[in-house]
């Protein structure tokens, strides 16, 4: 990805930081966000994702529905955001990425994500809005 895209879609990511509710933001002390330009060949076969660009961010972890004692010593949840998806998906027809779009979909990857770490589901997540 060039510097200046990457560092772009940075700058716009922090600002969606800065305005999330302060729970949320509490969640993300406890979670890890990452964000990478686009995800690894191996994230694409385990979620059987065809281009690179479709994807726009992945819960890895154990949902808190989902946790019980028996799993102490298992790895830190961490929600990673993908730069490209999140630019293809914020795209307006002619090609362009609008600056409120593009922030929108990071705030809608972000919350997606979260709700996997609390157990939500795909169509959970579409009936609230962040599917």
């Amino acid at each position: 990805m060039d510097p200046t895209l990457r560092d772009t879609f940075d700058r716009h990511l922090e600002v969606v930081l800065e305005h999330l509710p302060p729970a949320v933001t509490k969640l993300l002390q406890e979670v890890p966000l990452m964000a990478e330009d686009y995800p690894s060949q191996e994230v694409m076969e385990s979620t059987g994702t065809v281009f690179r660009d479709n994807l726009c961010g992945l819960y890895t972890g154990v949902p808190l529905s989902d946790r019980s004692i028996m799993q102490s010593g298992i790895m830190s949840d961490v929600i990673t955001i993908y730069r490209e998806g999140i630019l293809r998906a914020s795209a307006a027809p002619d090609g362009s990425v609008p600056i409120d779009n593009l922030r929108e979909e990071i705030r809608i990857t972000i919350l997606h994500e979260l709700g996997h770490h609390f157990g939500m589901d795909e169509d959970e997540l579409t009936e609230l809005g962040y599917g």
